[in-house]
């Protein structure tokens, strides 16, 4: 007979899914595996049940409010009293003294508060840590109520057989990773959209994150890139260190044998600008004004050849008196004019450069 024959109830199918899904499949020869199974299926029910309870009282544990200094306060010897008093037994569980500070009355109002709201939370754990003492005495209480029930029934974990408590097992983890509140079929498929819809924001989340991956790997790898075209600059520049330093050694000596031949010119020039005011130099009679003075000469010069060469011309004329004395005369004229005009720009060059 299959399990499908024997329970009915969502429980039991949930049971029969949970064995299906691990590969357990279970047949009864005889009707004792049947009690073997309620007792089972009625000690995990105890077990959900035990569980549920705890889960209520760990959500029923609220913080308790913080105290309102202003009203709880007292006067403030009070407080510093109760402060210094609250310090003395946190240090001492601490097995430290109390450091010296000054009370001001900011300092006061915080510890005040401080010790408050710690005394308060205290006090709530210790409210707390009461109820679980009693409802874990109690749970102990029953759990071996159950063991020996299940003990006297001929049910004890030693006297099951191997697959009725690997199922225990299966179905204990299973409800305990799926959280189930209660046995029926619909929590278990709530639980499991809801693992569902976690491993969609999981694979969602985790795509984001592979995404974000391969953006930091492609920066990484351009920064790598980056720094080793940095390293192979700077292994060059490091290499055109020791030319780079030759080369400036090199320069600061031409350097410094410009400066040596510069001050050298400036006290040459200095020596020969002394020289020439003590010899009357003047701008007036600088080698420039002297090549203008031989270019004018040189034009002089080209103006009086032709008057010569037409002298030189009345040589072959024949002799008449007449004609010939008034061709002198007019010569003569224009030769004592030329050398007129050539002694007044001679005087007068000579006289400016005076």
């Amino acid at each position: 007979m299959l399990l499908t024959d024997v329970f009915g109830d969502a429980f039991d199918r949930f049971l029969l899914y949970i064995c299906i899904s691990c590969g357990i499949s279970i047949h009864f020869e005889s009707p004792e595996p049947l009690v073997i199974f309620s007792s089972l299926i009625f000690i995990i029910r105890s077990l959900c049940q035990i569980r549920l309870k705890m889960s209520d009282a760990v959500s029923a544990a609220v913080d308790p409010p913080a105290t309102d200094a202003a009203k709880s306060g007292g006067s403030d010897a009070s407080r510093i009293s109760e402060v210094t008093a609250w310090l003395a037994s946190q240090f001492e569980a601490a097995g430290k003294e109390v450091p010296d500070f000054e009370y001001t009355p900011l300092s006061v109002g915080h510890l005040y508060n401080l010790a408050s709201l710690s005394q308060a939370k205290t006090q709530a754990a210790n409210i707390i840590a009461a109820d679980f003492r009693q409802k874990a005495a109690e749970y102990r209480s029953q759990a071996a109520r159950i063991r020996e029930i299940l003990e006297n029934v001929g049910l004890a974990q030693e006297s099951l057989a191997s697959n009725v408590v690997s199922s225990a097992h299966v179905l204990a983890n299973v409800s305990n990773l799926l959280n189930i509140r209660d046995t029926e079929l619909s929590s278990f498929l709530v639980a499991m959209g809801d693992i569902s819809l976690r491993k969609t924001a999981v694979e969602e989340k985790r795509a984001k994150v592979e995404k974000e991956s391969k953006i930091l790997l492609d920066y990484t790898r351009k920064a790598i890139a980056r720094l080793t075209y940095l390293k192979s600059i700077h292994k060059q520049l490091e290499d055109d260190v020791a030319p780079c330093q030759k080369q400036m050694e090199d320069w600061k000596t031409s350097l410094a044998v410009m400066a040596s031949k510069e001050r050298q010119y400036l006290q040459q020039y200095n020596n020969y600008k002394a020289l020439l005011n003590r010899v009357g130099y003047t701008p007036e009679i600088s080698h420039g004004v002297l090549v203008e003075m031989a270019e004018y000469r040189k034009e002089l010069e080209k103006k009086t050849k032709p008057i010569l060469d037409t002298l030189r011309s009345y040589q072959d004329l024949p002799p008449d008196k007449a004609l010939a004395a008034l061709a002198i005369e007019d010569k003569k004229r224009q030769y004592a004019a030329a050398e007129k005009y050539l002694e007044d720009v001679l005087h007068s060059a000579l006289a400016t450069n005076d």
